[in-house]
């Protein structure tokens, strides 16, 4: 019976099965073919994925008395423009509102729009000018649109922008040139019996066929040290990397300062005995540590955003803002941890990292990803986290443009934190489930 008990308390040591050797290979693959799957898949092809983009159309065209022959009516081409562009953009993949220009203005400020296109006051007298001087002597000028771009919503939307507006205004240009040059046909048609109408030169004809030209101006330029509005989006990435990767750090060395786990560096080993301590109190223990990390990360990312000269025109606010999220981006993967142990990880780099990224909106539109990323992004972590500092760093802290759903879905992701990690380890907590190793809790 004596050699049966030492059999017991020393047990035989595991052998590396085949797959024991192979299972870690296995779910690095699995790993990396989602990341394949998410990262490729939103930037493969942004325009065919294009659906929703919001842009806004404003006419302000009073139009102008048009005189042919013995008759004058009013004309308005900046209606007949308006109604062409909403006729030549696909539905499905541009969103084209029709607004006036205050409510056009308010929601480039908030991010809401992506680029405006803008139709002058004076578009349908200016067009009349240039029917008018393709027979009369004098000088002219083609009348021309505005597009704005808003390069705070970063570089990618604006090139989107910039290719709607040529490809759009390109057929509306045709349109408008066709009624031009008939209006002008139907202006020199003599009267019978009168003098036979001139002939409309060549270079004349081609300037009608093609009347209008594109102004492509910025609405708010980005300062100096913006990144192009990449700045936003690898700030965010900063607080949220912080956020995961530093619980995960606090997570193991308090559990190997707690002898729950072994401590090496280098060729040196070392294991503590046990602390008697609960789950509930391990977990609060690495959560207070995750506040104080908070704070001092927040504030060493700000020191270095403003070291090197990136524009901060909010800096308390971004401190503020960077010192929650990374908490509640650390909590949260604190609880993950010490509800699952070291899949744990696995969860939280699939969570924050890999389907995070691809839909968070910084790089590429949301509305130029495949359309499921749009659903991601309406409660993955990375999305309002960029929403949040894009705001504090483009658009001078808005509610609007992003900081109230950044600041609102951080605090519900530090509340499910707070109460599944609370949740789990209590429960663990009664039910006597001890970290322990597990020859010990078979043993007992």
């Amino acid at each position: 019976m004596a050699s049966t008990g030492t059999s017991a308390s020393t047990p035989a040591p595991r052998r590396l099965t085949p797959f024991r050797w192979a299972f870690p290979i296995l779910v690095v693959t699995l790993l990396a073919s989602l990341l394949g799957v998410m990262y490729l898949d939103y930037i493969v092809d942004p325009e065919k994925n294009l659906h929703n983009f919001p842009i806004a159309l404003v006419n302000q065209d009073v139009g102008d008395d048009l005189t042919t022959g013995d008759q004058t009516k009013h004309v308005n081409f900046g209606d007949q423009v308006a109604a062409g562009l909403q006729q030549a953009v696909p539905s499905d993949k541009i969103d084209l509102r029709v607004l006036g220009i205050n409510e056009a203005q308010l929601q480039m400020q908030s991010a809401q729009v992506y680029g405006t296109l803008i139709i002058p006051s004076d578009f349908s007298k200016r067009l009349g000018i240039l029917g008018v001087g393709s027979v009369v002597p004098g000088e002219i000028s083609k009348p021309a649109i505005t597009l704005q771009t808003n390069p705070r919503t970063g570089a990618f939307a604006t090139a989107i922008v910039q290719k709607f507006g040529a490809q759009a205004l390109t057929q509306v240009d045709a349109q408008v040139g066709q009624q031009l040059t008939d209006q002008v046909k139907t202006t020199l048609t003599p009267p019978p019996g009168g003098p036979p109408a001139p002939t409309l030169s060549a270079a004349t004809m081609i300037t009608l066929a093609h009347p209008l030209s594109i102004a492509v101006e910025e609405f708010r330029p980005l300062p100096g040290g913006s990144g192009e509005g990449l700045t936003a989006f690898f700030y965010s990435l900063l607080l949220l990397l912080a956020g995961m990767v530093g619980a995960m750090i606090i997570h193991q060395l308090i559990d190997s300062a707690l002898g729950f786990l072994p401590t090496e560096w280098g060729p040196w080993y070392v294991h503590f005995p046990r602390t008697p301590i609960s789950r509930v109190h391990t977990l609060l223990l690495k959560w207070s540590a995750v506040v104080v990390m908070s704070i001092a990360v927040s504030g060493a990312l700000l020191g270095i955003g403003a070291l090197l000269g990136m524009p901060i025109d909010r800096p308390l606010l971004l401190f503020i803002y960077g010192a929650f999220v990374i908490t509640a981006v650390g909590v949260t993967c604190t609880s993950i941890l010490a509800a699952v142990g070291t899949a744990g990880l696995i969860i939280n780099l699939i969570i924050f990292i890999i389907l995070g990224l691809p839909s968070s909106g910084g790089t590429v539109p949301i509305e130029a990803t495949p359309k499921y990323f749009g659903w991601l992004a309406g409660f993955e972590p990375m999305h309002q986290v960029f929403l949040g500092t894009r705001s504090i760093l483009y658009f001078y802290g808005s509610g609007q443009a992003g900081l109230a759903r950044g600041a609102w879905m951080a605090t519900l992701g530090l509340a499910i934190g707070l109460v599944f990690g609370l949740a789990i380890t209590r429960f663990y907590d009664r039910k006597g489930l001890e970290r322990k190793p597990a020859t010990a809790a078979a043993a007992q």
